[in-house]
């Protein structure tokens, strides 16, 4: 019997990042290949006779920049946010980051310009003094810095429509007290019995309008994602509105850890950990994926593992 296809967002998962390279790498292309016959014509038109190679030196050194620039956007825009609800108050940053932005993009540029010029045995000159030029770069990047944080943001957005945002529908109960009777009377404080923690055995979760039953340990392992966090149970995604430590509160401390600031792992999935150079780790899961497990977290983790 044949197993029933996967979902459109299951199929697209492990496809993901190269798909997201392949994007950024051909619109950089195509933008570059563009802007270097459009900036041609122009100088052509206005008398200033360039070598052809020179608008495509001039475009290739700056998305080559851009684009080793855009995973650190990436991690900047996930630890700053763009919602609404904190707007106001990570705004400032991604201003910030945009200077940021546009002088590393400016000093790298024109460092592979000055490189690939002298290697020619020529020399780029700027357009009048250094600080004018950032001024121009700036009112350039700052557009482009935006798009692309907006560009994040939407593929967020849609990736999160089609995956279908998870909701827990039900919630650990609350322990019962019991009432005192006449007879006894209210007991001391110091005598009460310690109740134990009430946590879930099971979430019911609702997604895509569908209603799915989840073990709490059949979660693999959790990442956060802005105001999200990631639950991965057997080859699933499950996106749910919550913090990572806020969820963390209704498992079991015992077999779920935290490896890192944006993850934690259920002890029995992981199947290797693998040190690497850098003092870090990297956890390798039962169901074949990988987990970062940072120094600050690798310790606690070994000491939880031996006592589990």
């Amino acid at each position: 019997m044949s197993r029933p296809a996967l979902p459109w967002p299951e199929r697209y998962r492990p496809l993901r990042r190269r798909a997201e390279v392949a994007f950024w790498a051909v619109l950089l292309l195509v933008q570059a290949a563009f802007n270097s016959v459009v900036t041609l014509i122009d100088l052509r038109s206005a008398g200033r006779p360039v070598a052809a190679w020179e608008p495509a030196l001039w475009e290739l050194s700056s998305v080559l920049v851009v684009g080793l620039l855009i995973p650190a956007i990436v991690a900047f825009e996930r630890r700053f946010p763009l919602h609404w609800d904190m707007l106001r108050r990570h705004l400032p940053w991604h201003l910030v980051g945009s200077v940021a932005y546009c002088s590393i993009h400016l000093a790298g540029m024109m460092a592979l310009r000055h490189l690939a010029y002298s290697t020619m045995g020529a020399e780029y000159r700027l357009n009048g003094p250094w600080w004018a030029q950032w001024g121009y770069e700036y009112l350039k990047d700052v557009r482009t810095y935006a798009l692309i944080v907006s560009s994040l943001v939407g593929y967020r957005f849609l990736l999160l429509r089609l995956q279908g945002e998870a909701r827990v529908l039900d919630t650990p109960e609350s322990p019962a007290i019991p009432e005192p009777s006449p007879a006894t009377g209210p007991a001391a404080p110091e005598l009460a019995p310690s109740l134990p923690v009430q946590r879930p055995e099971r979430f019911l979760v609702r997604k895509l309008r569908r209603e799915f039953l989840i073990a709490a340990t059949d979660i693999a392992w959790l990442q956060a994602e802005a105001n999200y966090v990631g639950l991965h149970v057997n080859g699933h995604d499950y996106l749910v509105r919550s913090t990572l430590a806020d969820f963390l509160t209704q498992l079991d401390p015992a077999r779920f850890v935290r490896v890192h600031r944006s993850y934690a792992v259920n002890l029995d999935a992981v199947a290797e950990i693998e040190p690497l150079d850098s003092g870090d780790a990297r956890l390798l899961m039962k169901d074949g994926s990988t987990v970062p497990c940072s120094r600050r977290y690798r310790s606690a983790l070994a000491q939880q593992g031996t006592a589990s």
